[in-house]
């Protein structure tokens, strides 16, 4: 190291020649290609050379192998190996260079110049994704996208076939900013140009019938088929069969012959449209036949989950919704209660000509269960039934007879009990009398209660009216008032603390009731309609001093009364003094 203390000898001006030499043949900036020579390999690293660099650069060897593998080489020391540098020194003083980044840099060089000069490349499918498949670049392992209609000139089934398969690709979209690639398969392989397309739609014209046409695949919007070996054409799933089809493989296989019917030419998009169901009369001609509110036999050829569409006859399709199912089983599975090719009864409901759409009910079959209900137990009639459900402030009951349930709020199970405390004495099971309080068989409710089995015990005031003077018996007291009840009748009646007396201080007083105690009241307030009522001992003492006031006074009896005149003389005698 003492060489390098005397910059100004000959040593040292001998090696700063040596380092610019050095330097100026080897132009190093961050963000170039470099290629360096392989000097060590460890288990985790591999070391290279680059010319001009103070040290050598550390690759993880996992990186390096990914590289060799595809190249089916084994990595040797002494290789040449081409880097991406990123940086010349970090905070620790290596120099950070990238392999794989390299090589896919150097693949998208390529890929741009067989763009530009529109030039095939070579590739093979290396999976799937979503929208298409990857394809890997043979001589540059650079990953490009194929989107699933560039993969084929003609829908296919499954292109598991051509995994692996070396094959030529066409680069129809770079982004360099993203480092995206899109290519084509379809463009490669297809067998003539628009101008010998355009000459063949020539020969065809709108509803031609085309004999033998081959199916050469499917998706789930129609059924593509070839042409006399010279065209395909699409017949959509909507002119595949008047019957309702989910999927064009349920009626087609790859290879069948069908006949067709063209129904459009597009000659901008230069496709053809073809119809199978145009070769046959619509069925919806023949529903005259068939009447709103009559039974028919319908089979069932597709389950829905909301529902099922049947055949009246082939190919005339109509709706059996999942409600017109049963009358008793509410929110039905139609895959429990049906299967394809079931033939069932059916009121057919409703015919719309215009969208040629009929809409069938299975449960029409039968009598309401509602109805036949009503006919046997009318409006305020008894019955026992058991209880199949209780949610919230509700209670379901099951009648077995009819397989129905009717429905009975909590407010209906006593009339002076709180609704959410009465209804925790039922639990699902049971069984109870209950009375009918409303029947609507078009819309299948019917409504119970228990408390209406009793006489209402706010009959009691039926030959009432305010300011009717009646006796009750104090039932409990406390500072907001006092409770009380009839005599033989469960009615509880709460009197306010301010309706207790004229006086505010006696009011206050409620000590003065005792329990058990007869007190006479006045009615306040009546109501059969809210089924309310208020009494008052206020209104009663108010009532009885009028009451005393005009039978026992006169307009001059205060003359008479002690200190009537007390006033006057007082101011008399301040007139003397003065």
């Amino acid at each position: 190291m003492e060489i390098y203390k005397d910059i100004s000898s000959s040593q040292s001006q001998e090696f700063k020649k040596l380092l610019i030499d050095n330097f100026s043949k080897t132009k190093i900036e961050e963000g170039k290609l470099l290629t360096g020579t392989i000097t060590k390999i460890t288990e985790k690293h591999v070391y290279l050379l680059i010319d001009g660099m103070k040290s050598e650069a550390l690759i993880d060897i996992s990186e390096v192998k990914i590289i060799y593998s595809s190249l089916n080489k084994e990595i040797k020391e002494n290789d040449k190996l081409e880097v991406y540098l990123e940086k010349i020194e970090d905070k620790n003083g290596e120099v950070i260079v990238s392999a794989s980044r390299a090589q896919k840099i150097r693949g998208w060089y390529i890929l741009e110049k067989a763009y530009e000069a529109n030039e095939n490349v070579k590739g093979k499918i290396v999976s799937k994704c979503k929208g298409g498949v990857i394809v890997e670049h043979l001589d540059t392992k650079s990953l490009m996208f194929c989107p699933g209609s560039q993969i084929d000139s003609k829908p296919l089934k499954s292109f598991d076939h051509l995994f692996g398969v070396e094959q030529n690709f066409k680069i129809i979209k770079l982004d360099r900013y993203r480092g995206n690639a899109c290519v084509s398969r379809r463009e490669v392989i297809s067998s003539f140009n628009k101008q010998d397309k355009a000459k063949v739609l020539e020969k065809y014209n709108v509803g031609d019938h085309i004999k033998d046409a081959v199916v050469k695949g499917y998706t789930s919007f129609g059924c593509f088929f070839e042409i006399n070996n010279e065209i395909d054409c699409l017949v959509h799933l909507q002119e595949i069969s008047y019957s309702r089809i989910n999927h064009p493989d349920e009626i087609f296989s790859i290879g069948e012959k069908h006949d067709l019917k063209i129904i459009s030419i597009d000659k901008d998009k230069m496709q053809i449209s073809c119809s199978i169901k145009a070769l046959t009369p619509d069925p919806f001609e023949n529903i005259s036949n068939y009447e709103v509110g009559k039974i028919y036999k319908a089979k069932v050829i597709k389950v829905v989950d909301y529902g099922a569409f049947c055949e009246l006859q082939p190919g005339l399709t109509c709706l059996l919704h999942s409600s017109e199912l049963s009358w008793s089983k509410k929110n039905i599975s139609p895959s429990k209660f049906l299967k394809v090719n079931d033939e069932i009864e059916c009121v057919i409901t409703d015919i719309d000509k215009d969208k040629k759409r009929i809409a069938i009910s299975h449960k029409l079959v039968k009598e309401n269960p509602f109805e036949s209900f009503e006919k046997k137990y009318p409006v305020n009639s008894t019955l026992k039934c058991k209880i199949s459900n209780i949610k919230d402030l509700s209670i379901y009951l099951n009648i077995e007879e009819f397989e129905i349930d009717g429905f009975m709020h909590a407010n209906d199970l006593a009339y002076s009990s709180k609704p959410e405390e009465e209804i925790k004495k039922y639990s699902k099971g049971d069984e109870i009398n209950v009375k009918v309080l409303e029947i609507k068989p078009k819309d299948q409710k019917i409504k119970f209660g228990v408390k209406q089995l009793e006489e209402d015990p706010f009959n009691i005031f039926k030959d009432k009216k305010i300011n009717d003077i009646i006796t009750v018996k104090v039932k409990s007291t406390s500072p907001k008032g006092i409770v009380v009840s009839l005599e033989g009748n469960s009615l509880e009646i709460n009197i306010k603390k301010n309706q207790l007396a004229i006086n505010a201080e006696d009011a206050r007083n409620y000590n003065r009731f005792v329990v058990g105690d007869r007190l006479d009241v006045a009615i306040s307030e009546l109501s059969f309609e809210k089924r309310k009522i208020s009494l008052s001992v206020k209104l009663l003492e108010e009532m009885q001093n009028k009451e005393a006031v005009s039978k026992f006074s006169s307009p001059l009896s205060g003359k008479n009364l002690p200190f009537s005149s007390l006033s006057e003389k007082l101011d008399d005698k301040k007139k003397e003094e003065k």
